[in-house]
């Protein structure tokens, strides 16, 4: 994918998100420490927030040209987002929080429950509820859900920040699959250069909502593990 960012300019309560970028990749990283403006691009991008200056342009579709007014609803930029809760619907069946967004689909799906669930290893949970999901079988519910969606692009916002280590190692081996199985683009934000290096192809730093650096990360992380605080 290609994703153009241009004359970003969005106030936060510390410091404006200022960017002026062209990225590419099949799953790009956004990176960097807490508070240095990712969630918010990712919302921006995701076309949940508004900014009084934004160009964003998603391979050859604008998304976003606020210099003529455009903006096209998020409903209608056919994305799969993954918040960090996850954000399940806690009164539905599992079957029915990754049927939801399927439902309003017209055109016929690219890959099926039993597929998704297969890769996901969730079909055990289907017949029952969320409250008695564990903290990963809740994140990959949330994955598929996004996945049965038919994204064109799929936003993750640290999907593994709460896994304790054995489980975000085991996470991230399933993103690596969906990552191969599905071929859909990603933009993957995390604070772990671990987690960027294992899984990403492209790598945006920001520090206080600007970009510091961008790259793949075999020459981020060439010549030692870098530290979030070096990167900056």
């Amino acid at each position: 994918m290609k994703l153009h960012l241009r004359d970003i300019h969005l106030p936060l309560a510390n410091f404006p998100l200022v960017l002026n970028t062209e990225v590419e990749g099949e799953v790009i990283a956004l990176f960097g420490p807490s508070g240095s403006g990712k969630t918010s691009l990712l919302d921006l991008i995701a076309g949940l927030r508004k900014a009084p200056s934004a160009f964003i342009r998603f391979n050859s579709t604008v998304w976003t040209d606020t210099s003529n007014g455009h903006v096209l609803p998020a409903s209608r930029r056919g994305i799969g987002y993954v918040p960090q809760d996850g954000a399940l619907f806690p009164h539905l069946s599992v079957r029915a929080n990754l049927l939801y967004g399927s439902k309003r689909l017209s055109e016929p799906a690219l890959f099926s429950l039993e597929h998704v669930t297969e890769v996901l290893e969730i079909a055990h949970t289907l017949n029952g509820g969320v409250r008695n999901l564990s903290g990963g079988e809740k994140q990959r519910v949330a994955l598929a859900r996004a996945l049965l969606s038919q994204p064109r692009l799929l936003l993750l916002d640290e999907p593994l920040a709460s896994l304790d280590q054995t489980l975000r190692a085991k996470s991230l081996a399933l993103l690596q699959r969906i990552r191969a199985e599905f071929r859909i683009p990603m933009l993957y934000v995390s604070h772990s250069a671990e987690e960027v290096a294992a899984l990403c192809d492209t790598v945006l730093v920001l520090a206080c909502g600007q970009m510091t650096r961008c790259g793949p990360p075999r020459e981020l992380f060439a010549e030692r593990r870098m530290s979030v605080l070096e990167l900056r």
